[in-house]
């Protein structure tokens, strides 16, 4: 017998969003917002996608596994000190198949939270079948999220100033999400900006936008490693700043080689993993091996 969400899936008409009340949620939370989110066109799908309660279960017990790992002494190459937040708005890319869920990717800058969150929230009333996926509270725990992370590293001192930072930030696909999360951060009592990085400046002990000094930088750079950027790795390592997420976040998480790792049941097992989250990751995770020159022309041959 086919699986519920299986069957929900082969008729789009049974996930039909209610478009009217996205709209809505939309306009209360700004013209502007509404305006930007319809010139993009596409950030939202007008269909629903089920999941079964066994591949979530699978999501969660993978999620688990690799957290568990990554931070086994001896799973990144060198430890950084004084690094104690953990980096926000983690994004586990699932792959649904005959299969189950297949994590193919770890992104520690996903975006797309806060755009989730409204349209979770404008959804409560339409008649979807299954259970809904929105918390009551879904604002106040992503709101919660960043001030823990500020804790992590100061403990209760207190702090004001954020910074939602990406290259160009108006020209950005998600640019409705960083209006998304300046808003839901300036109602939990912040003070926000979305800049540029061209707009910081680090001189007397701080990082700067605009001669404000910020207290934690929402980090949406692609640049992962601040490579590009030395001021501003710089002022992360001098601990001048809260990056969230921060460079040692996605070398322990996000590198693509790590994935190579994860599917290595003899490579975990002398880090010390256990047995079944070795199971686990062998059941959710596609075979991935690390591309090499001597071996791409045969990859490319074999890719289907």
């Amino acid at each position: 017998m086919a699986d519920s969400a299986e069957v929900l899936n082969a008729d789009c008409r049974t996930g039909l969003l209610d478009r009217a009340a996205l709209d809505q949620a939309l306009r209360d939370a700004g013209d502007d917002i509404f305006r930007i989110v319809q010139a993009r066109g596409n950030l939202f799908a007008d269909a629903a996608l089920f999941i079964s309660a066994a591949q979530l279960a699978q999501m969660h017990a993978v999620i688990s596994a690799v957290t568990r790992i990554a931070v086994l002494p001896g799973w990144m190459p060198y430890e950084s000190k004084g690094i104690h937040a953990r980096g926000v708005c983690f994004g586990y890319d699932f792959h649904l198949n005959a299969q189950g869920a297949h994590l193919i990717e770890i992104n520690t800058n996903a975006g797309g939270a806060f755009l989730n969150a409204l349209l979770l929230q404008s959804q409560q009333n339409a008649a979807l079948p299954g259970k809904a996926a929105a918390l009551p509270n879904l604002e106040r725990v992503l709101a919660d999220m960043f001030q823990a992370e500020w804790r992590l590293v100061h403990g209760e001192t207190p702090f004001n100033t954020v910074v939602i930072l990406d290259e160009q930030p108006e020209q950005q696909h998600l640019y409705p999400d960083f209006l998304l999360a300046k808003r839901l951060l300036e109602h939990a009592g912040m003070a926000v900006m979305i800049a540029d990085p061209a707009q910081l400046e680090a001189h007397s002990g701080g990082l700067y936008c605009t001669g404000e000094k910020v207290d934690l930088v929402y980090n949406r750079l692609t640049d992962f490693a601040l490579a590009n950027y030395p001021a501003l790795r710089v002022a992360h390592d001098n601990g001048v700043v809260v990056f969230t997420p921060h460079p040692q976040a996605y070398a322990r998480y996000a590198d693509k080689r790590n994935l190579a790792r994860l599917c290595d049941p003899v490579a975990l097992r002398t880090l010390g993993a256990a047995d079944a989250d070795i199971e686990v990751l062998r059941q959710g995770l596609p075979e991935t091996r690390l591309l090499r020159e001597k071996n791409a022309g045969q990859w490319w041959e074999e890719r289907k």
